[in-house]
Order: C-alpha cells, then structure tokens, then sequence
C-alpha cells in the first residue's frame, strides 16, 4: 500500500519572474512549506495554475514515498 505525502505552501511568482520557468531554464521550483518543510517539484506541475500576473495562492502537492505521482492543487 503506498503512503501519500502532502505538502502545503503558498506561492506568489509575478510573471516576469515565471519567465525563467516557463522557458526551462529553471526546471524545478523550491517552496517552504506551511509547517516549516521544504518541498522542491518539477515547475511544470505549475503550468495550469499560470495567469498574465503569473502564480498566486495557496497550493497542495502530494507524491508517494518515493516522491513519484506527484500531482499539484490549489487548495
């Protein structure tokens, strides 16, 4: 049985500074956790959540153990 590990942060990158992302030029997102964890991801798990102001709000990441199936919602 796979154990589920969750994350919550909140995110606010304007979209002049999404740019790097959005061009791959940085590939991963770094975020400080509510509880005080870090958390890194791919920063394509943020593409459905961009706007012309680029990202804001509070989001829950959730992968297994391994770190693998990791899936992004806004909470």
């Amino acid at each position: 049985m796979l154990t589920m590990i969750r994350f919550e942060f909140g995110l606010h990158i304007s979209s002049l500074e999404y740019l790097p992302y959005y061009r791959g030029e940085v590939r991963n997102v770094l975020a400080r956790c509510a509880d005080g964890r870090k958390v890194q991801f791919p920063a394509t798990l943020l593409q459905p959540f961009v706007t012309s102001a680029g990202i804001r709000g509070s989001f829950v990441l959730t992968c297994d153990d391994d770190g693998k199936g990791a899936q992004l919602q806004r909470s």
